[in-house]
């Protein structure tokens, strides 16, 4: 059985004031926390999880702390309405300035936690290893960012630009995703470059619209008004990488 302290030490988790302090996470679900502890086994702080999730999986795992808890307790410590039978409280990545001319997306005030980390999990299938955050971006280990990206948080370097200078220092190729821009199709492919993608509902601020070199789009056939951050994240690159 959990002690009053431990179930108030993680669900304080839910609050970034507390990730920050603590530099650690909450992941939730079989499959993320499957994936997490097999890709970074020294992150993860302790397992909480139902009889059932232990029988089937704990043993496979390298993880010295799996504390087994009812789904009462479960449900006392999950972020989400549902919970799903594991919980994994993880040490947070150091984030690396982003540095060289690899293929970076640039992310302006997004605040979506869905889309951020869908975002996150596109970069990842790419094979994009670092993502630049504006300030105004919501908190990569806000628990919907994290459900989001289903393990892919571990393998794509997420660096925020806190004092706006990153951009300034830049000399490949720097795309910017508008309404007005060059239709991206027939757009010749990018390896080194950066692509800047902005909030769901504004757009590209003009204070970092002026980096780009180019605008690009994705022309509209139809009557919707604009398209989600993260789809259209997933369609340029198809079309910018090789």
């Amino acid at each position: 059985m959990l002690s009053k302290n431990e179930l108030k030490d993680i669900q304080s988790l839910s609050q970034k004031k507390f990730r920050d302090e603590l530099k650690l996470f909450i992941a939730e679900g079989p499959k993320t926390v499957s994936e997490l502890v097999e890709l970074i086994p020294e992150q993860i702080e302790k397992v909480y999880a139902v009889n059932e999730w232990i029988k089937t999986f704990g043993s496979k795992m390298e993880i010295k702390d799996i504390i087994e808890v009812s789904s009462a307790e479960l449900d006392k410590l999950s972020q989400f309405h549902t919970p799903n039978q594991v919980i994994a409280v993880v040490r947070q990545s150091t984030p690396k300035r982003p540095g060289g001319s690899l293929f970076t997306l640039y992310l302006d005030t997004i605040q979506d936690p869905g889309n951020f980390g869908t975002i996150i999990r596109i970069a990842d299938w790419f094979g994009i290893k670092n993502i630049v955050c504006s300030i105004g971006c919501v908190d990569l280990y806000n628990p919907k960012v994290v459900q989001s990206t289903m393990a892919s948080i571990s393998r794509v370097n997420v660096f925020y630009d806190e004092d706006g200078e990153w951009l300034k220092g830049q000399t490949v190729p720097v795309c910017a995703a508008t309404l007005d821009g060059t239709v991206i199709y027939g757009h010749s492919k990018i390896k080194d470059g950066i692509l800047i993608i902005g909030n769901e509902s504004k757009g590209i601020r003009p204070e970092i619209l002026r980096f780009a070199n180019e605008k690009i789009t994705i022309p509209k056939k139809g009557r919707a008004e604009s398209l989600n951050a993260a789809v259209a994240t997933g369609i340029i690159l198809s079309h910018l990488l090789d």
